[in-house]
């Protein structure tokens, strides 16, 4: 099978990639930043460099693939809403539309349970439970890109969308290495009482769910799937599990959630002063998810796709610590 992968020089499109060629598939990568995909060009992969807002580009390295496993996209929670426009629902658009022009026969879409939040504590949130009001820029256009998607299977594309929540091994640039940063500077502090559950998903078997959504059988089809690991934990266990690994103190300073939100409005207002608008250390978003519950229901993955998590949280922060380590000279 020819699959295209998007967003190959970032760390999910990556790592699938590399899974899907270990797999025995010929697979065609598309990416930003040539150095990010040097190890795929080395086990065999097609590289064709550019930006997918251009809908001739999209359309050309759609040309001749199967299927197409669109992880492009921008992130974060702070920035212009134009930004996340551009990067989520314009370039999906012209992926979908690509795919259509070419015949692609399935479109595997990478989404986001970042749609769900609402700034509340959520435990086993299903597919269904959107909110009404989105609650950022980011949400508002993954879920836009959602319904591009969605909205092409009436003109014959079989299309599934993932929204796995917070994943982390080898190569996560996202979650860790801030709070890593903030704990050299001895400013982590434990946000509310430390206790709110979250879930997190290994790469590894983000991999194996991506894989399953490329083969799935027809009865898969035309729906959204959450996933996890299927194991809440506290976050801040989990936090702490990797400081301990990584040889930094414990966190072990606690903040009242009021006074942190607070603290992050501040932040927020100074840094849309500043000239260029820096993103802020402190966040209202990152203080609400530092202390709410985030839980995701898995069932609908588990019956449909054969979803069966394998790798365990802590072999994934282990996996995630070796790396770093590896990167930055221990530190």
């Amino acid at each position: 099978m020819r699959i295209l992968v998007t967003g190959a020089s970032g760390f999910i499109g990556g790592r699938f990639a590399r899974f899907a060629l270990e797999q025995g598939m010929e697979v065609r990568v598309n990416g930003r930043r040539a150095e990010g995909v040097e190890h795929l060009v080395r086990r065999g992969a097609q590289f064709i460099p550019g930006d997918l807002g251009d809908p001739e580009l999209a359309r050309r390295v759609c040309q001749g693939v199967e299927t197409v496993v669109h992880c492009a996209g921008a992130v974060g929670n702070w920035g212009r809403y134009q930004d996340f426009h551009q990067g989520n629902v314009v370039v999906t658009e012209n992926v979908v539309e690509a795919c259509l022009k070419e015949h692609v026969r399935r479109l595997v879409h990478l989404s986001s349970p970042s749609i769900y939040w609402n700034g509340r504590s959520r435990l086993g949130v299903t597919e269904e439970q959107v909110p009404r009001r989105l609650h950022d820029a980011y949400a508002t256009t993954k879920y836009l890109a959602e319904q591009k998607v969605f909205g092409a299977q009436e003109f014959g594309l079989e299309v599934l969308a993932l929204r796995p929540r917070f994943v982390t091994g080898a190569g996560d640039v996202s979650i860790f290495p801030r709070l890593l940063k903030m704990q050299q500077k001895r400013r982590l502090a434990i946000i509310g009482n430390g206790l709110n559950k979250v879930d997190f998903t290994s790469v590894q078997n983000l991999n194996e769910a991506l894989i399953n959504a490329v083969l799935a059988g027809n009865d898969a089809l035309g729906q959204a799937y959450n996933i996890s690991n299927g194991h809440p934990l506290p976050l801040w266990d989990v936090i702490n599990y990797v400081m301990r690994r990584m040889d930094l103190p414990q966190v072990t300073r606690y903040r009242s959630s009021g006074l942190a939100y607070s603290l992050g409005a501040l932040n927020e207002g100074a840094c849309l002063l500043w000239p260029g608008r820096p993103q802020p250390t402190l966040s209202r978003l990152a203080v609400q998810v530092m202390n709410k519950d985030f839980t995701l229901d898995i069932s609908r993955a588990r019956q449909q796709l054969d979803y069966r998590p394998q790798v365990s949280l802590w072999a994934a922060l282990d996996e995630f610590c070796g790396w770093w380590k590896a990167q930055h000279g221990g530190h």
